[in-house]
């Protein structure tokens, strides 16, 4: 059986996840501990980054290199083209909501800690040590988070100019392309990669982002008007409809 090696609150692995599904290709998605992962994926893939995929003998990490990997190894319903332009441009795009994921995952953990703990509850997880004690590990969790990701005003604020600038960028390319997919005539790499990077600040439903009404409603104003000034674009449009109509979760985000 595959496993997919997680962070169930990563929307990289989020991306992982959209990747094996869309394949239709039958796996586990296996949760890791923050900062404690790293000894694990560098046994066996020689670095430290998440998502991992055990296919068989084969380690691949990273969810570029996941998806490529799945393309040579499963050619059915390929996430690339064999059209030479169009695959450059979705590996163009892939880059650039790779790097649209980093400040959006900065920007809304900032923002989201400063009212309630639910993203360090899924980073707990459901049961184990870290869950049983979570007096004790929530704080401890809490302070990696800050470190690991930056989470100081500054860098959010930094990262809040580079989102919009990416979101203006590939708002464009949509608006280009007709409003349907971003790379072609159907969904691939670039509509997954865009879409997933997304969801954390459109709160989409089956992800674990999505918000009850009133844990909405509990969210600072920022984010909030952020959420109703992307859904007013063209590619927040795009991000939700794709969600409804093309996102076939074959297994739960919570792993296990």
């Amino acid at each position: 059986m595959r496993v997919l090696y997680q962070f169930p609150l990563s929307h990289y692995c989020e991306k992982a996840r959209w990747l094996l599904d869309h394949k239709e290709l039958d796996y586990v998605a296996k949760n890791l501990l923050p900062g404690f992962h790293r000894t694990f994926t560098y046994l066996k893939s020689g670095q430290y980054l998440l998502p991992m995929l055990n296919d068989d003998k084969n380690w691949v990490a990273d969810s570029r290199q996941i998806a490529l990997y799945l393309d040579d190894m499963y050619p059915e319903q390929a996430l690339l083209r064999r059209d030479e332009t169009l695959r450059q441009d979705a590996l163009a795009i892939d880059d650039l909501a790779g790097e649209l994921g980093f400040h959006v995952r900065r920007w809304t953990l900032a923002l989201m800690l400063q009212k309630n703990d639910r993203p360090l509850d899924i980073m707990l997880g459901e049961q184990g040590y870290l869950r049983l004690f979570s007096v004790f590990s929530k704080p401890i969790v809490r302070k990696m988070v800050v470190f690991n990701y930056q989470l100081h005003p500054a860098k959010v604020a930094q990262s809040k100019v580079c989102m919009d600038v990416l979101i203006a960028q590939l708002n464009r390319r949509l608006i280009e392309q007709q409003g349907n997919y971003l790379v072609g005539d159907r969904l691939g790499l670039a509509d997954i990669a865009v879409c997933s990077m997304l969801a954390p600040i459109l709160m989409i439903k089956g992800t674990p982002w999505e918000l009850e009404h009133e844990e909405f409603e509990q969210l600072t104003d920022e984010l909030k008007d952020y959420y109703y000034a992307l859904l007013d674009l063209p590619l927040g449009q795009y991000v939700r409809r794709i969600y409804h109509h093309e996102r076939h979760a074959r297994v739960d985000w919570r792993g296990v």
